[in-house]
Order: structure tokens, then sequence, then C-alpha cells
């Protein structure tokens, strides 16, 4: 198929770029999101989302005019939805962004369109709720129209190139829609394009982010047993992968993100008889920031009335995006433990977490602290120099939750040094 015009709804950290990277490669596409405020400012060439690359590829679609920003859906040869599927307090798939943007589609839907959702989602959400919906308009999905699922499958940080080179799984609601979807993808594709049917890449998306979760769990639940045992669970670790078929990968904070820590949830949903393994990995990793608080609390002597400077907020290093953080929720944990959290996130400093100070600087965090804690491995803190630090600040005490930092060079700076399950 010949595609000539797209509308991407939902322009969040997959939809921008996506709109983006379409753009670029000869699609007039239209960018649509409910928020005003979203509209506003890209309209006048500020983003609300940080990716390396991203303000410049915008910004020149922007002004070639190959990329407009709407409130709106528009009419389009296909359609894109790349909206949120948060969960709600009680782990259940909230489906209502994916609901609204297909309702959104009907309007202006007409035969031969494409519709893709691309939106994380449980499985048989492509033929169960989407279907159904844009079927109002009384054409058939994969007959009159033409409908696929194709999950996103790129890291924070590396989504441009990712995008363009990762593998792509098209799963359609019949043959010919997988093979439309096909066809709108290799306008920037360079990575193999696997074509399936809708729920298979439903499921797809689930277990790559799902394994990845248990294995981080069984990392985490280490950490804990090495504390228990008083071993060094990093020296554990690499001595343990020097086996040829071991690889456990780094314990921390906790799981965040929007991917790996929400989407597990949707099979334990689906399927609660089944997914057993699935649920008991999600817990280890939601009880992570709460395993770490203890260890601050011990390392601090007590929390009650203490200051503690915590380096970064993001769910991973590098990145600006604070959904789903573990960093975020040890932050709520201490102060709810009677500490004064001032949090210092260099890629979002006004995020306005409740009960959290902001600072705006390194230095502002420091000021007053009686213990620095290092809660995401972001380059500029990896490379503070702890002498440096040691005129900056009253704190006499170093957690380093992500194994970032040397333990001998802090403590000859005057510092008394801590980690998770870390004794070197």
């Amino acid at each position: 198929m010949n595609f000539k015009s797209l509308c991407v709804i939902g322009l969040g950290y997959i939809g921008l770029p996506t709109a983006s990277v379409f753009a670029g490669n000869g699609l007039h596409v239209t960018g649509m999101d409910v928020n005003p405020n979203i509209i506003k400012g890209l309209k006048a060439g500020k983003l609300h989302i940080f990716e390396p690359g991203l303000k410049t590829r915008v910004l020149d679609v922007l002004n070639r005019g190959n990329l407009e920003i709407s409130q709106t859906v528009q009419p389009a040869d296909a359609f894109i939805i790349a909206v949120p599927t948060p969960f709600y307090d009680d782990k259940r798939a909230d489906m209502s962004y994916v609901i609204s943007a297909a309702e959104s589609i009907i309007p202006h839907l007409k035969p031969g369109n494409l519709v893709i959702l691309e939106s994380t989602s449980p499985p048989r959400t492509t033929v169960d709720i989407v279907a159904p919906i844009l079927e109002k308009t009384g054409m058939k999905a994969g007959e009159d129209f033409l409908l696929a699922y194709s999950p996103e499958r790129v890291l924070p940080g590396s989504i441009l190139r990712e995008l363009v080179d990762n593998p792509r799984v098209i799963g359609g609601v019949n043959r010919v829609s997988s093979e439309a979807g096909r066809d709108l993808y290799r306008l920037f594709v360079k990575g193999d394009i696997i074509l399936t049917d809708a729920t298979t890449a439903e499921m797809v998306k689930l277990m790559e982010n799902t394994s990845r979760d248990i294995n981080i769990a069984i990392a985490n639940e280490f950490s804990r047993l090495a504390e228990k045992f008083n071993v060094d669970i990093w020296e554990a670790i690499g001595i343990a992968n020097l086996h040829p078929r071991v690889e456990i990968l780094r314990p921390g904070v906790g799981v965040g993100g929007h991917c790996i820590s929400v989407d597990p949830w949707f099979l334990v949903e689906a399927a609660p008889d089944i997914a057993k393994l699935i649920k008991t990995a999600r817990q280890v990793n939601d009880g992570q920031p709460f395993f770490v608080a203890e260890l601050v609390d011990t390392a601090c002597g007590g929390l009650q009335g203490k200051t503690i400077a915590l380096l970064g907020l993001s769910f991973k290093p590098n990145v600006d995006d604070l959904r789903e953080s573990p960093a975020v929720k040890l932050a709520l944990q201490l102060h709810e433990r009677g500490v004064a959290v001032v949090a210092y996130e260099p890629f979002k400093t006004n995020h306005g977490i409740a009960g959290i100070e902001q600072a705006q600087t390194l230095d502002a965090a420091l000021k007053d602290a009686d213990m620095i804690l290092l809660a995401v491995a972001h380059d500029q803190f990896k490379n503070l120099d702890p002498q440096e630090l040691r005129e900056k600040t009253r704190a006499e005490v170093i957690f380093d939750a992500v194994l970032a930092w040397d333990k001998t060079a802090w403590e000859q700076a005057g510092f008394r040094f801590y980690g998770l399950a870390r004794k070197y």
C-alpha cells in the first residue's frame, strides 16, 4: 500500500518520536494530543519530554511543514494509537485512553484506511476492544478497513535509533492488515519486520518485558539474601556470571518505567490462576524500595528528623522519565519515615512530588544533608569527585544503591560509606 498521510494519536515518549520519524520519511503527519499544554508547547517549538536528538528532529519536520500539531484527530490514510495504558490501584489495566483514541477515529475512518494500535495492551485488546469500536462505523475490520497491533520496542535514551534499527512486530486482524502495516513501517524501519496475528503481537510485547522483570526480581531477591548472609552481592554476581550459562542482572532500588513495571500486571489480570510466578516477581520488585529504605535507616542510625539529599528520581539513568520510578517510591517511603528528602533530578527539576523538596542544583540538595543517597546512576553523578563534595556538605554518610561509586575513594574523603548488600 502507498501512504501519503498519517495521524498519530498521543504525543508522549513514543508518539512524538514516531510522528517525527514518519514525517522525516515522506509522510504528511498530524500529531494529535488532548493535552493543551503539549499542543501549545510544540507549536512554540518547546518539547515536553527529553530524548537525545528528538528536539532537533521535531523542529526540523515542523519547520518543513511535514509535521502538524493538533488537539483533534484529522483525516489520514493511516492512524496510529500511541496513548498511555496505565493501571488502577488494584493493578487492573486502565484502557480508557485507548478506548477514547479509537472512538476519536470513527468520524474520520474511511474504506481502505489502516489503524494501528501501538499502546502496550492486554492480550486481545485489538480484536475485543479496538475492532468493535471502529466497526461502529458499519465497516468490517480486515475487510473495509485494516487493523493491526505493532508494539514499540525501544529503550528511552536510544529511541530514535532503535525505532529505525530494531525488529518490528506487526500483528494484523488478518494477513492483509499485517502486510499493510509492514508497508507503512517499511518507510523507515531498517530492521526485520515480522508479521503475525494481533494477539500474538500483544503477547510478544508482554513476554519481553515480563521476562526481564522476572530476571530483575531474582537479582533483587539475591541482594536481600546477600544482606542477610553478610555477602557482597556485586562480588557474588560477578563470580556467578563467570558460568557460561548464567547471566544474573543487577539489583537496585526497584523496577520502573511505563513498560517493565506495568506490562506484567496485564498478564496477571488476564490469567491470575496461571501467572503466579509473574505476580510474585512484580511483588518482589515493587517491594525493593521499601527494602532499600530499611538499609538507609540502619546506615543513618535512625531516620526521624534527618535530611537526605537523594540524587536521581527518574526510572533509569540519563532520562527524564519518572513514570513508576522506584527512586520516587523510595523518596516517598523515606518521607513517610520522618525524613526531610531533598531530591535533585537534573533532567526534570520541577516535577512536583508531594512531600518531596526538589532542588534546582546539586549544591542546593547537599547544603543541609545528613546523608547523600544515590538512587539513579546518571553519568554526572557517577563522575562526582568525593573530595570536592566533602567541601560542599556537612553530610557524613554516603549510601550508593546502584554500584556507581568507589567505596575506598569516598571513605578516604572522610565519609562513612554504605551500599546495597555491599562490603567492598
